[in-house]
């Protein structure tokens, strides 16, 4: 009779833990919003008067040590509470979650949150080296290639790098590659270098 009570217990409770864990709702924000910058109305998505807030001690728990998000309990609304650096949290990943929950008392009650942060292009492309600096013997002819060093970009998807430019000079010309993480490029020689003429291109 003892063994089978607490299993019934253990039932009634995983059931318990199952119908206040049901409720998840998707928002998505931009990186670097600023502060207070709404996300969603949490209450009405939720199906939650406004009045209940406050007797229902709703607030969003967070298993970092920033609270990015927080609830105005006057509206309900999902409010950016912490300025949100994509790069950080993500890195060079195409999809970006940070996943919160929301808590009510009285009934309990335990909501997933899953919110999409979307890259925006707030980094610019750049060599690792602020100069890249090349040897070419005045012998070499037209037509002959020199790779270049790979740019790095923090962004992603449509906001990372897409191609190269070269500034305009008679000698060189750029051939950019698409390539499957990032597209890269190779200086190209259009007219026989003359050491004696211009020692250097830049």
């Amino acid at each position: 009779m003892e063994i089978d009570g607490w299993v019934r217990m253990w039932l009634l409770l995983c059931a318990c833990l199952w119908e206040t864990s049901l409720g998840q709702i998707v928002y998505s924000v931009s990186e670097e919003v600023d502060k207070g910058a709404v996300v969603g109305n949490i209450a009405k998505d939720l199906k939650i008067s406004v009045h209940e807030l406050h007797s229902r001690m709703f607030q969003i728990v967070s298993g970092s040590n920033k609270k990015y998000f927080e609830v105005n309990m006057k509206t309900g609304a999902l409010f950016v509470n912490e300025r949100i650096d994509r790069e950080e949290f993500c890195e060079h990943s195409q999809r970006c979650v940070v996943n919160v929950e929301a808590l009510a008392q009285n009934p309990h009650n335990l909501y997933r949150i899953e919110i999409n942060v979307l890259d925006v292009n707030d980094n610019a492309p750049r060599f690792l080296d602020s100069a890249i600096s090349m040897n070419i013997t005045e012998d070499a002819s037209p037509g002959e290639r020199f790779h270049l060093p790979v740019a790095e970009d923090a962004d992603v998807g449509s906001n990372s790098l897409k191609d190269y430019r070269l500034s305009t000079n008679e000698y060189f010309s750029i051939d950019v590659q698409s390539g499957e993480q990032s597209p890269s490029a190779e200086l190209v020689l259009q007219k026989a270098l003359d050491r004696e003429r211009q020692s250097t291109c830049v």
